[in-house]
């Protein structure tokens, strides 16, 4: 019985070490040095290397080793696959951390004060309180959960926009593609969390920013697929947007002469929002082998049909 890592190597030899100790009857073999591909019950990848899957008959389950699994090919993983994302503390409190910074330097005029500076030019703005500040978080999974949390103490406004029915103490709660634009109305900053499927790429687009309040700010930090970048610049520069947060962008690494660099009114983050913890994300894959080895279930089992 063995586990097959294909990502990076350092969290491959520090995973090894783990899970040797944690669970001995396992072997963990790190690419490429394979093995009998007959041993293998379990990979954990990043992406998945053309017809990899095809060499492993007896394999059970695909770890992603992100919060995510849009840069996997799910078409390559057969259906008696079970694919399962990582849920993992540490990335849910570092979300919650970048947009609660995010969303209190937009709340409180940071960039413009900066902006000011530049220019050598003293000129308070005119300060609103927390409680006329409408915040709302599209995606509401572990990461949207963790980020409202953080944003409550201080008082904002806050509302959720999920694909299916949520209730969230203090929260008001919209799903579904009828009720988007009802969430966008009513949404002064923006936080984008969702996952990256057919039905959400493209979402930061005209169509929602024309929804939005004038003046409205967003913060990117899910994936970069759902971001229509061209949208974002009309819209900032017709004035129909105020700010955007930018911590994902369609192309990574965003190339040196994307405009979305260079642009007075975004500022750019280099996908840093949360880090996977090689330590936290080690022991919650070693819970799930547990899990599942003992004939429980496991946590993050992505349902194919909506890809998360």
């Amino acid at each position: 019985m063995a586990l097959y890592y294909t990502a990076a190597p350092e969290r491959g030899r520090i995973w090894k070490s783990m899970i040797a100790d944690a669970l001995p009857d396992l072997e963990v073999r790190l690419a490429p040095e394979i093995g009998d591909t007959a041993d293998i019950r379990f990979l954990a990848a990043w992406t998945l290397p053309p017809g990899l899957i095809e060499t492993l008959p007896n394999l059970e389950i695909l770890f992603s080793l992100g919060a995510g699994v849009d840069q996997l090919d799910l078409s390559q993983v057969p259906e008696h696959v079970t694919i399962v994302r990582l849920i993992e503390p540490n990335l849910a409190d570092g979300m919650a951390e970048y947009v609660a910074m995010m969303v209190l330097a937009l709340h409180r005029d940071l960039y413009a004060y900066a902006d000011r500076q530049a220019e050598r030019l003293w000129q308070p703005l005119p300060q609103m309180p927390a409680r006329d500040r409408r915040v709302g978080v599209a995606g509401l999974g572990e990461m949207g959960r963790a980020a409202l949390a953080a944003l409550k103490p201080f008082g904002f406004p806050l509302s959720g926009w999920s694909r299916s029915p949520r209730d969230l103490p203090g929260v008001t709660c919209f799903h579904g593609p009828d009720e988007l634009r009802d969430f966008a109305a009513q949404t002064d900053i923006l936080v984008n969390l969702l996952p990256l499927t057919p039905e959400t790429r493209g979402i930061l687009g005209a169509e929602l920013f024309g929804r939005m309040p004038q003046g409205a700010a967003i913060v990117c930090a899910g994936r970069g697929g759902h971001l229509d970048a061209p949208a974002l610049i009309a819209a900032l520069d017709s004035r129909q947007l105020s700010r955007a947060i930018l911590d994902v962008t369609p192309v990574e690494p965003l190339p040196t002469d994307n405009p979305l660099w260079t642009h007075p009114r975004i500022v750019v983050t280099p996908h840093v929002a949360a880090a996977t913890d090689i330590d936290g994300s080690g022991k919650a894959v070693i819970a799930n082998l547990r899990r599942h080895l003992a004939g429980e279930p496991m946590v993050g089992i992505v349902e194919r049909d909506r890809g998360y």
